[in-house]
Order: C-alpha cells, then structure tokens, then sequence
C-alpha cells in the first residue's frame, strides 16, 4: 500500500493517506502535503524543528498539525521531509520535522499550499489500519 495518494477535486487539491497507526497516517499526510510543495527527494534532511498543536478531536488535531507544519514552512522558509511524531493523545500531538530551508537553485516549488481544509476531511480506522483524507486550499 502507498503512503499516500492525490485525490482528484474540482477547485482544489487532495491527499489520501494510508498507516498502520494513527500517527503514521498523520506523518504520511504531512509527507503527501509535502509532495505538492516540492520533490521531496529533492529536500535535504539538515535541520528539524520541535512541533507542538493542540485541538479538540483527532481530526482537528491532524488539520492544527498540517496547517502548523504549513506555517513553520512559510514563516522558516523551510521545506520538510521527514516527519517523526513522539506522543499523541486524543487533543495534543508533540512532534519533529526535519527538512532544509528552500535552495531555489535546487528546489522547484510546485503547488502553493495555503491551507489544510475541514471541506470533505476524513480520518478513519480500517482493517488495514488509518486512512485520511484531506483538502488543501492552494
């Protein structure tokens, strides 16, 4: 099974995500997330940052976690590519992010991400573990 996939929408853009557990679908969206930004083959894994977000219910928590991610992205001029997280309760998640700041010599940004959206979010438990399904605003 893929880590992840694109999901077609009319205006905007999609990820499916697949994991064992909840939070490798949650670090498999953030990779897929990623994936539109830039190549993430292309993305360096020099420097990570500590990440912390808080909401009330998984699926507020796995859109807080993106749209952080997002931010440290803009706000760092950071691109990431691996994605490690080390505690995660039904409201809070504690996490790193590991990535390089954007070399536009080596990296193409593809696809300006500005918002993980609730339109059409899914994150549900299957037999074969976790599945999410998220909407980008770009």
């Amino acid at each position: 099974m893929p880590a992840f996939e694109l999901i077609e929408h009319t205006a905007d853009i999609g990820i499916r995500a697949f994991g064992a557990t909840e939070a490798e679908v949650f670090q498999n969206t953030a990779a897929g997330m990623f994936s539109l930004i830039c190549e993430p083959e292309r993305i360096l894994d020099s420097r990570c940052l500590e990440i912390s977000v808080s909401a009330e219910g998984h699926e507020a928590l796995l859109v807080e976690w993106l749209n952080e991610l997002l931010y440290l992205h803009d706000s760092h001029s950071m691109l990431f590519s691996r994605f490690m997280i080390s505690e995660m309760t039904e409201s809070t998640l504690e996490a790193r992010a590991c990535g390089e700041n954007i070399d536009f010599r080596r990296h193409q940004l593809m696809t300006d991400v500005k918002a993980a959206t609730y339109h059409m979010l899914k994150l549900l438990r299957t037999g074969d573990g976790w599945t999410a399904e998220v909407i980008f605003d770009v």
